[in-house]
């Protein structure tokens, strides 16, 4: 399996639309639509959905794109070191680049600003942003596949790897030792797969088991879910930034489902 399309969608004139940026755009567009859908059931109206999507897009950019950028990955991928010696790359995030823990940081504090202007439960619409989040990965993740970026170690006899190409290749991979019918991991298709599998479950749970749930739980739900496969996946990372003997998105995976578990568990003492 290697990527089928050219990595840029379309040319207008000197503007190029990457089909990176399209994946993100589009996953982001349809988590919002079913987020609005959602919102009449918490009393919000759909149109605090679309107003307050553009503060979190922005914060979240800019919170995915620094995580990225002060990350110290291994393998010869970007991060802090590439980054402090080439400032102007930092702008260039077409190119891929941007840390899922960032970007949750920053859409969360987007929210909170505008439920705080507009006197909304922040529960409630985090509640309704999350299962929307987990589909906008599930799609977003495929322009990692076309930049050929965010792969595992080769698959050895395994048939479902992915090629990538010399130019894309990490220092550890060179073309001289792996040939290239050499498959990789495609991690960025465990990530898609277990975000899509989430998205599912905390639909279902939204829509068929609202009555036993609290404000805050699907969005809890989000973050364990997602910190639970994000742990697994990075096992499969060669690029990962390491802390220690686990990955950083592990150490901070680990912290969310420890925090989440324990949130769930004292909301209900007492039940």
């Amino acid at each position: 399996m290697t990527p089928p399309v050219d990595p840029i969608l379309v040319r207008i004139g000197p503007v190029a639309i990457h089909w990176y940026g399209f994946l993100i755009t589009l996953g982001i567009f349809l988590g919002a639509i079913y987020a609005a859908r959602q919102a009449p059931r918490k009393g919000i109206h759909p149109d605090h959905i679309w107003n307050g999507l553009i503060i979190c897009i922005i914060l979240g950019i800019i919170g995915a794109r620094l995580y990225h950028v002060f990350s110290s990955p291994q393998g010869g991928s970007l991060g802090w070191e590439w980054y402090r010696q080439h400032p102007e790359d930092i702008l260039k995030i077409w190119q891929g680049g941007l840390g899922i823990y960032g970007a949750l940081i920053g859409g969360i504090l987007g929210v909170i600003v505008y439920a705080r202007y507009h006197r909304l439960p922040i529960l409630d619409l985090l509640d309704l942003g999350a299962p929307g989040v987990a589909l906008g990965q599930a799609i977003g993740r495929w322009g990692n596949f076309i930049n050929q970026e965010l792969y595992g170690p080769p698959t050895g006899s395994s048939w479902w790897g992915v090629k990538i190409d010399a130019e894309h290749r990490l220092a550890m991979y060179p073309i001289s030792q792996y040939p290239e019918d050499t498959l990789f991991h495609p991690t960025f298709l465990y990530e898609s797969l277990w975000c899509l599998m989430l998205f599912l479950v905390l639909a279902y749970l939204q829509t068929k088991r609202a009555d036993r749930l609290r404000s805050g739980d699907i969005f809890v739900g989000y973050i364990v879910g997602y910190s639970a496969g994000r742990f697994w996946i990075e096992f499969f990372r060669p690029d990962a930034w390491m802390a220690g003997p686990l990955a950083a998105a592990q150490w901070v995976g680990l912290a969310l489902i420890a925090a989440g578990v324990a949130l769930l568990v004292l909301r209900r003492r007492g039940d």
